[in-house]
C-alpha cells in the first residue's frame, strides 16, 4: 500500500512538472519579439525542457507500469478480502444475540495479521489463497467460541 501511495504521489508531481514546463514554454513564446530563434533563453528553456520532459514521460511509464503490476497483485487477493469481510459482518451480528458477544475492528485486524503471519506459506498463488482462508477461518472461529458463553 505504501509502495502503491509513493507511486501515485511521484506520478502526479512529475505530471505538474511537465505542466509546469509546458506553461513556461508558452509563457516565453507569448513574449518573444522578433524572430523566435535568436531569442537564446526560449532556445536554452526548450532544450533543457525536451531532457527534462523524455525523462519525465519514461518515469511516468515505469510507474505506471509498477502501479499495474502492484494492481493485479493485489487482485489476486480480493477472495481472502472479501471472505474475511463477510467473517468480520457475521461477527458484527453476534452483538445483536447478546451485547456481551462484541468484537472490535482491532481485535479482527490483528487476528488477521495473525492469520497472514500464521498461515502456510507457498509459492502456488491459489494455495496460499485456500491456506489464508482456512487458517483465518479456523482462527476467528477458535477465538470467537473461546469468548462465548455457555
Amino acid at each position: 500500500a505504501e509502495m502503491k501511495n509513493h507511486l501515485t504521489i511521484s506520478n502526479a508531481n512529475m505530471k505538474r512538472e511537465l505542466k509546469e514546463i509546458e506553461s513556461k514554454i508558452l509563457h516565453l513564446l507569448s513574449k518573444a519579439q522578433g524572430n523566435i530563434l535568436d531569442d537564446e533563453i526560449l532556445i536554452n528553456t526548450l532544450s533543457q525542457s525536451k531532457i527534462t520532459s523524455d525523462e519525465i514521460t519514461t518515469k511516468v511509464s515505469e510507474a505506471e507500469k509498477t502501479e499495474t503490476a502492484i494492481d493485479e497483485t493485489r487482485e489476486v487477493y480480493r477472495k481472502v478480502a472479501t471472505r474475511a469481510s463477510i467473517l468480520f459482518f457475521c461477527i458484527s451480528d453476534l452483538a445483536a444475540v447478546d451485547p456481551m458477544y462484541q468484537y472490535s475492528l482491532a481485535w479482527f485486524i490483528n487476528l488477521f495479521g495473525r492469520a497472514m503471519d500464521g498461515a502456510t506459506q507457498v509459492t502456488i498463488i491459489e494455495k496460499r489463497i485456500q491456506n489464508l482462508n482456512e487458517y483465518f477461518t479456523y482462527s476467528l472461529y477458535v477465538n470467537v467460541c473461546r469468548s462465548l458463553f455457555e
